[in-house]
């Protein structure tokens, strides 16, 4: 038998040399044939791909922006839908340049850390080119499907400093966060860097979009301190109208956000978008029911942001569980949030105007954490406890610490550096009389 395979190997080598003697192209094309297919793009995985694109950038405008316009008061409700506009162009620029390249792509030594300069300005990008990661769709969906990712991560934020940031602070500030924070910590988790590979599970951005912003909005907003009559006047929202439709737009958008993350059209990202639905719902009634048992009445304010909460906790879990994980990670997003954003943040004073923290982060550390208890193998391919792989929740707890740790830190150096070049907040006249008619010039009506 060896005999006959060493006869072999020399019969296609004398080949081969023949071919390169008669015709080096066709010695060419014997070697190309020899190796693995290069996968085929997908016209089905595409399609659905670039609805996902679209239904995530709807997520921050006019989604977020809708959401967050609404619980401000009316004098500072076009700045921050300015902030949540201004924040995705400022993103897609800054991705376009240089962050996608660090997020996805290989960094050689640096590669557990931060991605390379091979995608310099998409240097490369054509119309066949695929990532690794997508090998079934154009690079171009890939990246601007990623770029929506990015570009709600900090918009995120806004809601954390409402109504006392300038808007020079704020461009300067969101360039850097980008850069600094955004992009390493989704290098770290899909790109290829050190959380991934521990085995982190994170499907869709529980760590790398809610732990981070959350913890960044909490940061921001006790580094500017508490906006003037904090706790002396009304400042409650100025038209739940549009924060409803903000938020309606957020759970629908939240499909293209969790179900597109499987980046096919196939049975994972149908469960994706089966489990988000049944977690929103849960989280949303959860809340509402809690602070009807508490505060004697159920609000609009409390069950759209029930439903954030659910949308944020089903996130990381939403590739990797089953539609009974989703209804316990919903009723324990619910009723979590509802007290992290009511008792917690009264004992503890800190003025995150709309509940950045409470919902995002606080939601992004359940679902997290909830992951390692209801993952499912033949959902996943990963294990939860429930399966016997207890251990899963220790290393999303390591996820969790590594990303509150350095979003934290780094934020505060960030804002430091933006207060000595710019200066954070405005002025006191300025947040008395309105932020829109003293930063934009403009009023609504």
């Amino acid at each position: 038998m060896k005999l006959a395979k060493y006869l072999f190997g020399a019969v296609a080598a004398l080949a081969v040399l023949a071919l390169c003697y008669i015709d080096p192209a066709l010695a060419q094309d014997a070697a190309e044939a020899t190796e693995p297919a290069k996968p085929a793009l997908d016209t089905g995985d595409t399609a659905w791909m670039l609805t996902s694109t679209a239904l995530v950038l709807m997520m921050t405008i006019p989604g977020m922006a809708l959401f967050y316009g609404g619980m401000v008061r009316k004098k500072n409700i076009l700045t921050i839908v300015m902030q949540c506009f201004a924040t995705t162009c400022i993103v897609t620029v800054l991705w376009m340049v240089i962050g996608y390249s660090w997020a996805f792509t290989d960094g050689g030594g640096m590669q557990k850390y931060l991605g390379g300069m091979s995608q310099f300005m998409l240097k490369g990008m054509s119309l066949d080119s695929t990532n690794a990661l997508a090998a079934t769709i154009p690079e171009s969906v890939f990246m601007t499907f990623q770029m929506t990712f990015a570009i709600i991560t900090p918009a995120l934020i806004v809601g954390a400093f409402a109504d006392r940031m300038k808007f020079s602070a704020l461009v300067l500030f969101m360039t850097l966060w980008l850069l600094v924070v955004y992009a390493p910590i989704a290098h770290w988790v899909w790109g290829g860097g050190f959380l991934g590979g521990a085995g982190v599970l994170d499907f869709a951005g529980g760590t790398v979009v809610h732990i981070n912003a959350g913890i960044a909005g909490l940061v921001t907003a006790t580094y500017l301190g508490k906006r003037a009559g904090y706790g002396t006047e009304n400042m409650a929202p100025s038209n739940l109208v549009y924060s409803l439709i903000g938020a309606s737009l957020l759970w629908v958008g939240w499909f293209g956000f969790n179900a597109g993350s499987a980046v096919a059209a196939n049975g994972r990202a149908g469960m994706a978008m089966a489990v988000t639905q049944i977690a929103t719902a849960t989280a949303a009634l959860a809340w509402m029911f809690a602070e009807w048992l508490v505060h004697k009445k159920p609000s609009i304010l409390g069950i759209i942001s029930g439903a954030v909460a659910g949308l944020v906790a089903i996130t990381p879990a939403s590739g990797f569980v089953g539609p009974v994980g989703a209804l316990w990670i919903g009723a324990a997003a619910g009723v979590g949030c509802f007290f992290a954003a009511t008792t917690v943040k009264r004992a503890i004073g800190y003025d995150d105007s709309l509940d950045v923290f409470g919902v995002h982060c606080v939601g992004g550390i359940i679902g997290a954490l909830l992951t390692g208890v209801f993952a499912v193998e033949a959902i996943g391919g990963a294990k939860g406890a429930l399966e016997g792989n207890v251990g899963q929740i220790w290393t999303q707890a390591e996820g969790v610490a590594v990303t509150l740790l350095w979003s934290g830190l780094a934020t505060l150096v960030i804002l430091i550096v933006v207060n000595i070049i710019t200066g954070v907040r405005v002025s006191q006249a300025v947040e008395v009389e309105g932020l829109d008619i003293n930063l934009h010039g403009e009023v609504v009506p």
